[in-house]
């Protein structure tokens, strides 16, 4: 079944608790679609009033947030031989090439690192345990941590939610023609910042790594 079919035999209530839960999860350092369950909860409350599209970008912005805070404490615990347990577990997602790529971000932008890992899915799911493993300052990780929930989780929601509001109405003047360009004017603007974060986080990489600095 298609995650927004789905969603849409789900109480509002059920629909904020998973959206933060799994957002929470994946920032946590569980490789899980969290992208995905926000975006088809934000067109379902584009078509559907009774989900509150407010309070399902709080539920996300929360969810990340705390998701990345718990993988901080994790990572700052757990340090080495935490990633060397993921990379046992998730081969895929915690190779040893991706944690030296990420590592490297983290050296090279410290804390913008957290912030602009938001919109890159392998930084979205590293950053709170690396950040912990990296001993970044606490109130460095906090601060982007806290910025980068809001804007991401916020502002997808925002994005999606309105992008899905005029599909709707010009759908019903232009047929199918005003969807997608209604789509594809939303979905630009977060291409655009994806893209300007994946540059981020590759372009300017140094080739030997640096002990992260407090």
């Amino acid at each position: 079944m298609h995650v927004q079919e789905w969603l849409e035999t789900v109480p509002p209530l059920a629909i904020y608790l998973l959206v933060g839960a799994v957002i929470g999860l994946e920032s946590l350092g569980i490789p899980l679609p969290g992208e995905i369950i926000l975006v088809s909860s934000a067109l379902l409350a584009s078509q559907h009033g009774d989900i509150n599209p407010v309070v399902l970008g709080a539920c996300a912005t929360a969810g990340a947030i705390i998701g990345d805070s718990i993988g901080y404490a994790i990572g700052r615990k757990g340090g080495r031989p935490l990633l060397a347990w993921l990379g046992a577990k998730f081969p895929r997602h915690f190779s040893e090439a991706h944690i030296a790529t990420a590592e490297r971000s983290f050296q090279k932008w410290g804390m913008w690192a957290v912030f602009f890992g938001r919109f890159v899915a392998l930084l979205r799911i590293f950053a709170g345990p690396l950040a912990g493993v990296l001993r970044m300052p606490y109130w460095k990780f906090l601060t982007a941590n806290v910025l980068g929930g809001i804007v991401w989780a916020g502002g997808t929601t925002a994005v999606i939610y309105y992008v899905g509001v005029v599909a709707e109405s010009w759908l019903k003047r232009f047929s199918w023609l005003g969807l997608v360009a209604a789509v594809l004017v939303g979905l630009t603007s977060m291409l655009i910042l994806k893209r300007k974060a994946k540059k981020a986080q590759t372009a300017h990489q140094e080739p030997e790594p640096v002990a992260a600095g407090d």
